[in-house]
């Protein structure tokens, strides 16, 4: 087994060994580092066919990252601002200044976003950046009604039709609401009072995950883990007090498949960072 293939070989274990119901998703068996250490080691004998079959597990990859731009729509502050500070012709080189909070753009909610005491960015273990990912699409519902929520239900479909949610998963909810995403008002969709909406996960949905299938983060395609109406957001409480974390402003979910996927995360460790605009790949 190649290097590539490591990572799976590491998945396969970990989806055989139920979660822990007393600690954070992630943590991988004895008997699944060995795997893993297995696999990595049989490369070094292996060279020529590890590069061959490399090229086979290449697969496809998919962008899942809005481009962090100003004016991108927020939650509520003012959006992201840049201005050039350096250019080629002036300076032989170009550089930009930009103002933002932590949480816009396609980013990363941590623990100690809604936690005291919670793990903040630079504690996050790396091999947290990796899990496989499960699409809930409920993107009919949402068309029909903004205040959509991933529901129990829903995810039970889901498994029906492909297979159990596998441990230590990234599960995204694919609402199609990203078609929005260039026009700020439609995307943050305030009703006249003022409160925000569109869809999110509800708080059962993410019991269930969380204590039926050991996952690892939530991922969705809107401003907030919570549907936009929210006003005391338990799905952030719930799911990032047990010390897990969030994904918000996904793109592309439509465009990868509900399971099978693999999900890599990059985010600058920012200090005392509660999160931070990252990048989100799935490849399979």
């Amino acid at each position: 087994m190649c290097l590539s293939g490591t990572f799976h070989a590491v998945h396969q274990e970990a989806d055989a060994t139920p979660a822990r119901p007393d600690g954070p998703a992630g943590r991988f068996s004895r008997r699944a580092a060995l795997v893993g250490a297995a696999a990595a080691a049989a490369t070094v004998t292996m060279p020529a066919a590890c590069a061959q079959t490399a090229s086979r597990r290449l697969g496809t990859v998919r962008d899942l990252t809005h481009v962090f731009r100003a004016g991108f729509p927020v939650y509520a502050g003012d959006p992201p601002g840049r201005r050039t500070v350096a250019t080629i012709e002036d300076t032989g080189f170009y550089v930009q200044t930009w103002s933002f909070a932590e949480h816009m753009g396609t980013h990363l909610d941590a623990p100690g976003h809604v936690v005291p005491g919670g793990r903040l960015v630079p504690e996050l273990d790396p091999e947290e950046m990796f899990a496989p990912i499960a699409v809930i699409g409920i993107s009919g519902r949402a068309e029909q009604g903004p205040d959509a929520m991933v529901e129990v239900g829903d995810l039970r479909d889901y498994e029906r039709r492909h297979g159990r949610i596998p441990n230590r998963a990234v599960v995204c909810m694919y609402s199609g609401w990203e078609r929005r995403v260039h026009d700020p008002a439609a995307y943050r969709n305030p009703s006249p009072d003022g409160r925000l909406h569109f869809p999110g996960f509800g708080l059962e949905a993410v019991e269930w995950l969380l204590e039926q299938r050991g996952i690892l983060a939530l991922g969705v395609d809107t401003l907030s883990l919570d549907i936009g109406a929210s006003t005391d957001f338990p799905v952030h409480k719930r799911l990032l007090g047990a010390d897990r974390y969030g994904l918000e402003n996904l793109a592309n979910l439509g465009q990868i498949p509900p399971r099978g996927a693999e999900a890599i995360v990059g985010i600058v460790p920012w200090e005392k960072g509660s999160g931070g605009p990252c990048r989100v790949l799935a490849r399979w």
